[in-house]
Order: structure tokens, then sequence, then C-alpha cells
């Protein structure tokens, strides 16, 4: 079957914590989608499960019919590519060229290929001024987009983005969504972690969402951001065009400003 299919998965760390708890889930190969959840609801524990960043302490993880439980996280990363919600997890190389560039040159690709995929990755990323900046150099948001442009060179499958939008402006948003569309026209699916509920119903058509070490639900944004018995339980809120919505009496699951718009037409 091709996807991410979670059995019955646990995660315990080692200091007797555990973070996920039997937890059984299905992401399409066809599809991108937005785990959401408060901090300890084991968003991020769980993602990296996804590509064996960790191992699960029991139940079986299968990526496109292959259990991982046999292949390295080296080997599993070529199919499921993870970007660190903190960059100084991630950075380690002297100059932004030379940071998105590793990986490539650690698997032996030709100098030519090397410079034409760094490139294609900096531009998508809008860090091609800085390539010869030491990544350290740049501000928080800057060094975001770096550690993006490391996952996508890599040519994964799967592209989970650990709270991308956090410390961004505007113009670091939009780029986020010219990013993750351009994945998708790519046929690479995207998973994102994130608290920001505007950039979820922007960019997603699937939400997961997740409370206690579990998930609790799983559907579409109008499923999930209407659903009020599930935004108590995972202690959640509508994105605030929904809020608006609502207190202004509006018909229908409103939940984007286009949305709300043509409602007020």
């Amino acid at each position: 079957m091709e996807g991410i299919k979670l059995e019955k998965v646990t995660y315990t760390y080692p200091n007797g914590y555990t973070a996920v708890e039997d937890v059984s889930l299905t992401i399409s190969s066809g599809e991108s989608v937005a785990i959401i959840g408060q901090n300890g609801a084991g968003k991020t524990t769980m993602v990296k499960l996804f590509n064996a960043l960790l191992r699960p302490s029991s139940g079986s993880i299968i990526v496109d019919g292959v259990d991982i439980a046999g292949l390295t996280t080296a080997e599993t990363s070529k199919k499921v590519g993870y970007v660190f919600q903190n960059p100084g997890d991630q950075i380690f190389n002297n100059t932004v060229y030379n940071e998105i560039a590793y990986s490539l040159r650690y698997n032996k690709l030709p100098e030519k290929e090397v410079e034409q995929l760094v490139m294609d990755a900096a531009e998508l990323c809008g860090i091609v001024k800085y390539l010869a900046v030491n990544p350290y150099d740049l501000p928080f948001s800057l060094r975001k987009f770096v550690t993006i442009a490391v996952v996508i060179v890599l040519g994964s499958d799967y592209v989970i983005l650990d709270e991308p939008t956090a410390g961004q402006d505007y113009n670091g948003l939009n780029r986020q969504k010219k990013i993750i569309e351009e994945l998708i026209k790519r046929k690479r699916k995207v998973i994102t972690i994130t608290h920001d509920m505007e950039f979820v119903t922007e960019n997603f058509k699937r939400i997961i969402v997740m409370a206690n070490k579990k998930v609790v639900a799983s559907g579409s944004k109008e499923d999930i951001f209407w659903n009020f018995d599930i935004l108590e339980k995972s202690s959640l809120k509508q994105p605030i065009i929904a809020q608006l919505a609502r207190q202004l009496g509006l018909p229908g699951r409103i939940i984007t400003i286009e949305d709300f718009v043509d409602q007020m037409k």
C-alpha cells in the first residue's frame, strides 16, 4: 500500500515518558496533511517516527508498503524528509551553499548536478543571494528556509515541515505557501505540524488532530474546525475567520476569507 501507515504505535522516551500512545493512522500517498494540537500532544514525536529519527517502542510504521524497522534513518530519509522545528538542530556547515549541498556530495553526485539541485532549492526558498553566507549569520526566519532547502534537494517523496511559520512575517508566510504549492505540483506530499490555524486552512485539505498522546480526529478542515467537541477535547480554537463568521451568524461552515466574502455578498 502506498502512503504512511502507523499500526498501534507507542513511543516512550528513555526517561519513561510516553509521548505517543497506541496510534493507528494512515496518510495516503496522494494527500498532504496538517497535524495540529497543543504542545505536548505528541505531534513532533509522532512525525519523527515517520522517518526513523525515533523508533517506536511498539507497533509498526509502513512507508509505501515497506516496514521501516529494517531501514536505517539515512535510508528512510530518502523517502521521508524532516525539517526540524529549530534550524539549530539541523545546520552544521559554514555556508548556506555547503549546507544545502552536503547530502548530495555525501552521496557522491556530480558537482554539476549538485549545483543545479542547490540552485533550484535556493530559488524556491528565496535564499540565492545568501548562498555564500554562514547560516548562523542569517536571522532565524531565513535559517528556516535554509533547512527547508536542505530537505528539498533530497528529493524525498514526503516532506515534513515542523512549525514552518514560526518567526515568519507576511512575506515569509507567502514564501512558505509557494513552497508547499510547488512541492505538491512536483508530486511530493507535505506533512506540516503547526499552531497557525490560518496557515492550515489556506494550505491543507485534510487535518489530523492530536491530544493527550493520541490521534483524536481526522478529516476536512470544515469537519474539524466546526466540530466543537473536537476543538474542546484538543484545546484548539477556530481560525479567526470562522470565529468572526459565527459571531455574525453567517450560514455555512466558513473557514477561509474567500468563504467569508462569498457569504457577505
